[in-house]
């Protein structure tokens, strides 16, 4: 058997006091981290984001954390709402094939004649972004994307952030976690 290098007290000591700075330094450090991740959640940012339909497919849950929203307040309530019918003026008409969504979460309801309330149902959305393109484009903008901040699993690095091609999605203080529309910030 090979003999076994003598440690001298001043060296043990030395590795001992090393390896607990290092130890304590670690532990900061993750603490810290871990602050950091509490105090911030990912979010999209309405005023930013393009309608890449990237949300749908990039985000590690299926169906996707990210919903869309309507703000009730700025919505015109149309009868033939681009953000739930294809905006083809030439063709465009009540019936169901005209219907931008494709899991039929967008529902719509008649509130009385020419008048029409638009919500999401969260459990069908998948964060296609069909009905947003078509409500910024023809209609107010009622219409936009968020992520569910209950669905959410906070990842360090949300997967659908590393794709987004307009750089909308980022971190914000998770006291104020969604960035809502409203009639001053969408002219």
């Amino acid at each position: 058997m090979p003999e076994q290098p003598e440690v001298s007290r001043r060296d043990f000591v030395s590795s001992a006091v090393r390896g607990a700075g290092l130890l304590a330094a670690g532990t900061v450090l993750g603490g810290v981290a871990v602050r950091a991740g509490a105090q911030t959640v990912w979010q999209i940012d309405p005023f930013k984001c393009i309608q890449c339909s990237q949300c749908a497919t990039a985000c590690v849950l299926t169906p996707s954390a990210v919903k869309c929203l309507n703000v009730f307040p700025m919505c015109g309530y149309c009868k033939l709402c681009t953000g739930y019918f294809q905006a083809d003026p030439n063709a465009l008409n009540e019936g169901a094939e005209n219907q931008l969504c494709p899991t039929g979460a967008l529902l719509r309801k008649r509130i009385e004649d020419q008048y029409y309330e638009y919500q999401v149902d969260p459990a069908l959305c998948i964060g296609c972004a069909k009905c947003v393109k078509g409500c910024t484009a023809f209609g107010n903008g009622s219409l936009f994307l968020q992520i569910d901040q209950n669905r959410c699993v906070k990842c360090n690095r949300c997967s659908i952030a590393a794709v987004c091609p307009a750089q909308a999605i980022s971190r914000v203080p998770a006291e104020k976690p969604y960035i809502l529309v409203d009639r001053t910030r969408s002219g």
